[in-house]
């Protein structure tokens, strides 16, 4: 087994200094950019619920998109692999996370509802099994300590 190792480096940078800091809970922004080398910033906040923009990312969302966008781009490397050709792919996933009284929390699940549209008929059955093939290549869903389940459709152009 060849086994290698990928770095990844960004930058968090809170923007959400009102004038005093942290004096306060209510004193100061939640928002920050995620910046990396080459490629465009990604605004953020905390969720609305934890008195952040709602125009805005979250982290929250960031993880479930991560998932979702992993699982896409794994599914569609083991369909081409598999000669499945994929003409749609949209995925309207949705996280679950619960908090504890102290404020912490976890995610207790992610759901991913992948649409996908196949060129012919033939392939609709090897289309739905990929999906568990993608689901353990995808390196977001081996990182995380929930379920990632899955609910995939699998549509004829």
């Amino acid at each position: 087994m060849n086994e290698r190792t990928h770095g990844y480096e960004v930058t968090v940078e809170w923007t959400g200094n009102l004038g005093e800091g942290t004096g306060g809970y209510r004193a100061y922004a939640r928002d920050h950019e995620v910046t990396a080398a080459r490629r465009p910033a990604i605004v953020g906040s905390s969720d609305r619920v934890f008195r952040g923009s709602a125009e805005r990312w979250d982290p929250e969302r960031l993880l479930v998109a991560a998932l979702s966008q992993c699982h896409m781009l794994s599914y569609l490397h083991v369909c081409a692999d598999s000669g499945v050709i994929v003409v749609e792919y949209v995925d309207r996933a949705e996280g679950s996370m619960q908090q504890r009284p102290d404020g912490g929390g976890h995610f207790t699940e992610v759901t991913l509802r992948p649409r996908v549209t196949v060129s012919e008929e033939s392939m609709t059955q090897a289309a739905r099994e990929l999906h568990g093939r993608a689901h353990q290549l995808c390196f977001i869903a081996n990182s995380v300590n929930f379920p990632v389940l899955h609910e995939p459709a699998i549509a004829v152009a």
